[in-house]
């Protein structure tokens, strides 16, 4: 079986020294929606290999990041904690110094099983998770972006964001690979905690 070829993104990520073409999305959806803009602390959630890290380093040197993944990033920065281990046994609040993040960062996506069914489901299981961490490190006014799989649970999702940001909007980056059915879930404007 061949090994895919080496595409334009994936040339560019080598030649500007990012660990994965994954960066691009990222480096679009900032373009489109200004997402670093007077940001100072930031969560990255499934950072591994680290090329989303490495794109918020270059883009605000002196941003605090905390960045988590089951696996190991592949560089390190005086203003990166990364934390290896699962988000739900990680005190995130902890690794923030009690303060609240600015913006929260997803590109977690599960281990593709190619029933579509089960990668939908486990990619909505991630993308809930994003959520729910984002609803409690995040300041009022702040930012947050998730991967999903298009499927059942996509309405749903939009749906949950919006009771929760002022403004949710959708985005296939470029950079996304043809059969990919990932899309990026960009929502701004955290409304803040909901008072019971």
């Amino acid at each position: 079986m061949s090994r895919r070829r080496p595409d334009s993104f994936t040339k560019r990520a080598k030649a500007q020294n990012f660990l994965a073409r994954s960066v691009f999305k990222l480096e679009e959806i900032d373009k489109r929606e200004k997402l670093f803009h007077g940001v100072e602390i930031i969560v990255d959630l499934g950072a591994s290999p680290g090329s989303w890290t490495q794109y918020c380093v270059r883009r605000l040197p002196k941003a605090k990041i905390v960045a988590i993944d089951l696996n190991p990033i592949k560089f390190a920065h005086p203003n990166v904690h990364f934390i290896q281990g699962s988000i739900s046994d990680t005190n995130i609040v902890a690794a923030l110094d009690g303060k609240a993040a600015d913006l929260v960062l997803s590109d977690m996506a599960p281990k593709t099983t190619g029933i579509h069914d089960t990668d939908v489901a486990r990619s909505a299981e991630l993308a809930e998770l994003a959520l729910q961490t984002a609803l409690h490190v995040l300041k009022p006014g702040g930012n947050f972006v998730a991967k999903l799989f298009m499927g059942d649970s996509f309405e749903a999702y939009d749906v949950s964001l919006k009771e929760h940001f002022q403004i949710v909007k959708k985005l296939r980056p470029e950079s996304t690979r043809k059969h990919s059915r990932e899309i990026f879930f960009i929502a701004k404007n955290f409304k803040g905690p909901k008072v019971s």
